[in-house]
Formats: structure tokens, sequence, C-alpha cells
């Protein structure tokens, strides 16, 4: 079982098309919305796995200060207003679509994050720390943003919003955290390290492809009157990933030396689409599925693009040093 999903965990941009088609031909050949039971479930299984092995000890550490402040502007003084630029010019008369890539760009960092930076032989404890920081930040300001920016086409429940994010977030981490600390004082942090850390990862996987599964399912009989949909879906998504990649490839290639530069790109890159999925399927209700299409669709371009900079990083910011 857990070599399966290891396996599927390394190959998500098959996995998630896969999954998508699999939800859109289950919600045509039946009525699927006793699958909105499953949201939760799927939700904290999404996300309780990947907060166990965030090390929140990294934020103690001093240095990169300047590092920690520019990933963060980029993260929430400027990508969140070209989203939500390219929500109006793309959905004019969509606003669950537009509300969907703006939730894309709310949450800034992942695992994959950590993950990325040290395939690309990057920072990894300055991603650590943008990637815990990212969390709290996007978690604390999503509400507010999203109420300021989108109040006046989308009924944004504030209340429930932060309920939710209570649920979803906060909840899971503080069950991480304790979860993390009792493994290593039962078996020892070499052993958590070098084995037991490894476990939980994949098993994010199930909540990831169940969440993009529902979403699919709920919306299929409206992709089918509309089936250019998807593609239209595609190409914003597409640019917001190419203007945040060129961007934080500037700033870092010439303002932070290479290993940080690296760190920035994917601390401001890539996206907690996981964290923006459960909101969108928990919060906004049967609305939910509209604005968790796009971020389903963002998966695909978030992973592709990620795998495809690292074979390019060290043309951009030259080698590592030995």
């Amino acid at each position: 079982m857990l070599h399966l999903l290891n396996k599927i965990q390394k190959n998500l941009t098959i996995a998630i098309p896969v999954f998508m088609i699999l939800g859109f031909i289950f919600g045509l050949l039946f009525t699927p919305l006793f699958l909105k039971k499953l949201i939760v479930p799927f939700t904290f299984m999404m996300v309780y796995p990947m907060m166990v092995n965030l090390q929140f000890r990294k934020l103690l550490l001093k240095g990169n200060t300047s590092l920690q402040l520019m990933t963060q502007v980029i993260n929430f003084g400027i990508i969140p207003f070209i989203a939500l630029f390219l929500g109006k010019i793309f959905f004019p008369n969509n606003p669950l679509f537009a509300l969907g890539l703006l939730l894309t760009a709310l949450l800034p960092t992942s695992g994959m994050t950590i993950s990325w930076t040290g395939f690309a032989k990057g920072n990894i404890t300055a991603a650590i720390k943008m990637t815990i920081f990212g969390l709290i930040i996007g978690s604390l300001a999503t509400p507010f943003y999203a109420n300021w920016l989108m109040g006046t086409v989308v009924t944004i429940p504030m209340v429930n919003t932060f309920k939710q994010i209570a649920i979803v977030i906060f909840l899971p981490m503080i069950a991480g955290a304790l979860t993390q600390h009792l493994i290593i004082a039962k078996y020892g942090m070499s052993r958590y390290q070098n084995g037991i850390k490894q476990l939980f990862p994949p098993f994010s996987t199930i909540g990831i492809l169940g969440i993009v599964f529902v979403a699919m399912a709920l919306k299929s009989k409206a992709l089918v009157s509309q089936p250019l949909l998807l593609l239209s879906l595609l190409l914003p998504i597409i640019l917001l990933y190419i203007i945040n990649f060129s961007l934080s490839t500037l700033v870092g290639k010439y303002f932070f030396k290479r290993d940080d530069g690296i760190a920035l790109v994917y601390g401001t890159v890539m996206r907690n689409l996981s964290i923006a999925l459960a909101i969108a399927m928990t919060v906004f209700g049967d609305k939910g599925s509209d604005i968790a299409l796009i971020i389903a669709l963002a998966y695909i371009i978030q992973v592709q693009s990620a795998a495809w900079y690292v074979k390019f990083t060290n043309k951009i910011f030259g080698a590592p040093s030995s």
C-alpha cells in the first residue's frame, strides 16, 4: 500500500488528471451528491500528514531576514493582485472561477517547496522557514484578502471561513506537532528522521486525489454542457505561473546568492493547493466545486513546471558550489 502511494505521489501530474477523468465519468453515471460527506475526511487526510513533518523549531534560527521578508512581499503583496487581475480579465462573468484563481495565489508554500528546493540544491533551511511562515500568514490573511478583493462579487462567509481554516489547518497543525513530539519521544530523532518521517507524506495523496475526484464528479454535468471550459480555465493558470516564475527568478538571481535565490523561487511559486482545495470545498458549499475545479487544474501546471524548472536551475543560477 505504502509503495503504491509513494509511486502515485511521485507521479501526481498523471494521477490527478486520471482521477479528474474518473470523477467526471462517475458524476455522469451516478448522482454524486452523497460524495459531499467525504469532503471533511479527505480534507483531514490531505492536510494532517504533511503537518506531522513541519519543523517548527527552524523558525527560531536566526538569519535570512531579508530573504524571508522579500518572499512574503512577493507572496502577499504582488501575486494575489496579479491573480485578481487575471481573474477579472478571463472570468468577468464568473466570479467563482476568479475566486478559485485568487485562492490559488493566496496560500503559498507547501511541503513540495522544501522538496523542490532540495532537488535544485537550494537553501533548504530557508525553504522550511518560508513554508511555515507562508502557511501561518496565508491561513490568517486569506479570509481578509478574499473579502477585500472579491467580497463585492462573491459572498465571503468570514466567520465560517475562519472556522474551517481552524479545522482544516490549525487543528491538523497542532495534531501534527503533537504526533511528531510523541514519535520522537518514543523512538528517538534518528529513527524518526531516517524512517518514520517518510511514512506520512504519501497518505496526503489519498486526500488530494479524493478531493479532486469529488470536485470533478460534482461538476461533471456542467462540464458536458460547456466542453471548452477546461481549456478556458487553463490559460489564466498557466499565465499566473509564468509571471510568478519570471518575477521570482529575476528577484532571486539578482538580489540573492544562488542557494537563497532558488529557495525564494520555490517559496513563492509553489502554492499550497491542498489547503486551497480544502477551503474551497468546506467553506463555499455547493459553489465549492466551481472554485475547486480551477485549483485542481493548477496542480497539473504546478508540479510539471516545478519539475522542469529544476532541469534549468543550473543554467539560470549557475552550478552549486562544492
